[in-house]
């Protein structure tokens, strides 16, 4: 690797899954290259969640600038298309200041967003998005996938009877535009990034085991180092249950715990398979989707 990282990358961007030293190495790479770390983790966004998404710690953001951590509140409806123009400005603050970008996260449609682009699916109204939304906490998901069946075949023949929230978006878009959302998609977008050439692309990605090992010790560590208070939080808000935040990992078990519901204990083993599932298929997207990406077992 460090025949690559001779002279500076233009950006450096780091993916893995969670648990898997993503925040160190980023680190060590900002002070090496005079950095500035950007977030690619879709709950990391949240101020609501430093404990339970593993945010970096006060003295991190201290020691080196991070951008994009904690600037979203719970109850704000953040998607890939605020995340796109978030980020871009936010590359355009780093390089003003002579300062190389070092993207770090596991959320693939965040990566997808940088070197890909999205596809331009216009904004839909919120009387539409609203209606869609509301469908998608009243009615069984299944019924929905039949309603898009009449409307959006082929989104439809695509989408799981059970994958509510596909379900849903496609409905939205199809009733706002009148064209499916997979003709969206086939549409090429814009990548953030246009200069593939000069980015150092890593993925780190210890043995499995061992990410199981971390993802578990970090867990109970979070249960009494305030992701409870966190969630109990969150709870007293009364949120809208389709919001991305309360799909945190930990939020379900800890929530159900604070209910009454279960045991600490099972809070605790359930929020830790919880995690072991995400990982399982973080490291399926990365192999799918990033191969060709510089594969680091250990820093």
């Amino acid at each position: 690797m460090s025949g690559a990282m001779n002279k500076a990358p233009s950006a450096i961007l780091i993916a893995g899954p969670t648990a898997s030293g993503k925040s160190a190495l980023a680190l060590a790479l900002a002070e090496r290259f005079d950095g500035t770390i950007i977030n690619a983790d879709s709950m990391q966004i949240y101020k609501d969640l430093r404990i339970l998404s593993a945010r970096p710690s006060s003295e991190d953001e201290a020691r080196i600038p991070h951008v994009l951590y904690g600037h979203v509140g719970a109850d704000e409806a953040y998607s890939a298309g605020h995340y796109a123009k978030d980020v871009s400005n936010a590359l355009d603050q780093v390089r003003a200041s002579n300062r190389v970008p070092i993207i770090v996260g596991g959320t693939g449609l965040y990566f997808t967003v940088l070197l890909e682009g999205l596809s331009p699916v216009p904004e839909i109204d919120s009387e539409i998005r609203g209606k869609w939304r509301a469908a998608g906490l009243t009615q069984d998901a299944e019924a929905l996938h039949k309603t898009l069946g009449k409307t959006d075949p082929e989104m439809a023949a695509r989408l799981k009877p059970g994958d509510r929230q596909r379900i849903v978006r496609a409905l939205e878009v199809i009733e706002q535009t009148g064209r499916s959302l997979a003709q969206w998609q086939a549409e090429p977008g814009t990548p953030v990034l246009p200069d593939r050439d000069r980015l150092l692309k890593l993925v780190v990605a210890p043995p499995r085991e061992v990410l199981h090992q971390r993802a578990n010790a970090r867990f109970e560590a979070m249960m009494s180092g305030g992701a409870v208070e966190e969630v109990r939080a969150l709870m007293a808000r009364n949120l809208d249950p389709g919001l991305l935040i309360l799909r945190a990992l930990g939020v379900k078990p800890i929530s159900a715990w604070l209910r009454g519901e279960i045991a600490r204990d099972e809070a605790i083993a359930s929020g830790q398979a919880e995690t072991r599932q995400y990982i399982k298929r973080q490291t399926t997207w990365l192999r799918k989707n990033m191969m060709s990406w510089k594969w680091l077992s250990a820093q």
